[in-house]
Order: C-alpha cells, then structure tokens, then sequence
C-alpha cells in the first residue's frame, strides 16, 4: 500500500470504467495503466477488478479500496490547489447522496450548482442504504429522518418537508373524499411497501388505516407518487410535490408530527474542502425557494 501511483491509476480506471479511458485521463500509455493494476492486485493477494468486453468493474475488495481511494484523492487534489494558490477553485467530482424521493428536489440544485461551476463532475447516487461518507462514497450526504448520529460527521439541518394527504380528482369521483379521519377505513390508501418505514407520516398511516386499506404498496417513492396521480388511493405528498403533479385534491393536513426533517451530513476529514463547501453553501441557499417542499 506504499505506491500512491499504482492506487490512483485503480481509482482512476474504476471512475471512467476503461483502462484506455484512464490512460488517456492521465496521460500516460495503457500499458502503464496495466502494470499498475496488475502490481497493486500481486501486491494485495486480491482482484481489485472483474475484466469483461466492455471494460472494467471493481470487485467487492476493489470498492473497499477505492472509497478510501476517493477521498485521498479529493485530500491531495485540495492541498495541491492551496500550494499553487488556486485553493478557492471548485472542481473535480462532487459526489452526493440521498434517498430517490428526494431527486425532484435535488436534481435542480445540482444542474445549477454545475452550471455554475462547469469544471465539476456530478456524481448524484441515490439507494435506500446509507453510504458512508468515512470511505469516501460521497462528499454530501442529504438524510431524512432523525438527525444522524455517526462519529466524525459534521450534521447541519436543511428543512422540514411539509406532509400532506392528497387523492387525486379521478378517486374522489369513484370513491368520494372523507370528511375526516373517521371514515378513512372506508376508503383506499397508497403508502410504502416496508412495514418498518422510519418516515413519521408512514409510520402514523399504519397507525390510523386498517392494514387492509393500504391497498397499493411500493417500495419506490415514485410509483408511489405516481399511484396517487393515477387515482389508486390516498397517499402523501410534500405540498411541493402535489403541486408539480397537479390535479391532486389536500384531504388532510398538513402536520408537525408527519414533518421529515432533511439534515446535510458531511465527514470532517472533506467538510471544509472548497468544493464542499461552495455547494453546502449554494444549497442552503436554494432550499429557501423550496416552499412547500
């Protein structure tokens, strides 16, 4: 683990995918690209890639490797531009993460955030697992939910998603609309497919309909969504949400108690790079239009 050289040219071909890629990225002949990997993979007693027709995909051991890869690499590109007096430049991969049901938020902000800064990369990974940020698999984390709690993450908080319940106009025409919660068990429900959802306002639905009112279920927050605009059920949007699918009626709310708090999680060791920094700031800015949210 003593050849820095031979560790970035992994990172490098596990980031653009092919060695002829990763040669041309770094300007050096592809022969050398091979001799590293090769040398690193010897040296370690493991396969740090899979080789197929299309180029190269990391094993398990090579992901282990190049998280840590990542974040040296973003460390050492950092400390090179404070050296050369270009430490204020925004570049390089910015590599964020959140849950999928945060993309109609997010996705905006990061097209804009790189138009502004047109030499960085985005890289917007999204999964219901947490990644960790402590082996560099993302410069920013955006979680809902409790504030997270694991060591050596600098947490901030965002905002509060607004709840509500919306039916669309379709169901309220077949099914009517409750006049309030006491009818609910006469009626249809759309709501997450994991019985143990940590999101307050899924947790309170199991609570207040009958199991056998939850009568689409999904594991994707935009069939969900989607199940409601097409007149399955009731469900919950952000007010933000039901306003950009349109056509959705409020039948309830929205409340305090169903208010998902989104925090933004950085690791100490990247929380004050330059590039870290310019989109915590530009995001904490451009979450003050998202009314509604």
């Amino acid at each position: 683990m003593d050849n820095w050289d031979e560790i970035r040219t992994a990172y490098n071909v596990a980031r653009i995918g092919t060695v002829s890629g990763a040669a041309q990225d770094m300007g050096v002949h592809h022969a050398t690209v091979i001799r590293h990997i090769d040398a690193l993979e010897a040296r370690l007693g493991v396969k740090l890639f899979q080789r197929h027709a299309r180029g190269y995909t990391p094993t398990e051991a090579g992901d282990d490797l190049l998280r840590v890869a990542q974040a040296t690499d973003d460390q050492l590109s950092q400390l090179e531009g404070r050296l050369r007096g270009r430490g204020d430049a925004v570049t390089g991969d910015l590599v964020v993460t959140s849950v999928g049901g945060l993309s109609h938020l997010l996705v905006p902000v990061l097209a804009e955030f790189q138009a502004e800064y047109p030499d960085i990369l985005v890289r917007y990974l999204t999964g219901d697992r947490l990644f960790r940020l402590e082996y560099g698999e993302a410069h920013v984390a955006v979680r809902a939910g409790p504030a997270p709690e694991e060591a050596d993450n600098v947490v901030q908080p965002l905002l509060k998603q607004r709840m509500a319940l919306f039916a669309s106009e379709a169901y309220i025409d077949r099914h009517g609309r409750p006049a309030g919660e006491a009818e609910f068990s006469r009626h249809r429900f759309v709501s997450a497919d994991d019985p143990d959802s940590r999101a307050p306002f899924a947790r309170w639905l199991r609570d207040a309909v009958p199991e056998a009112c939850i009568t689409f279920r999904s594991g994707d927050v935009h069939a969900q969504r989607r199940a409601i605009a097409e007149g399955a059920g009731i469900g919950f949007l952000s007010e933000m949400q039901a306003a950009e699918i349109g056509g959705l009626v409020r039948i309830t709310g929205p409340r305090d108690e169903w208010s998902a708090p989104l925090w933004l999680v950085t690791h100490m060791d990247l929380h004050r790079t330059t590039k870290v920094q310019a989109f915590l700031s530009f995001i904490k800015i451009r979450s003050k239009t998202w009314q509604g949210a």
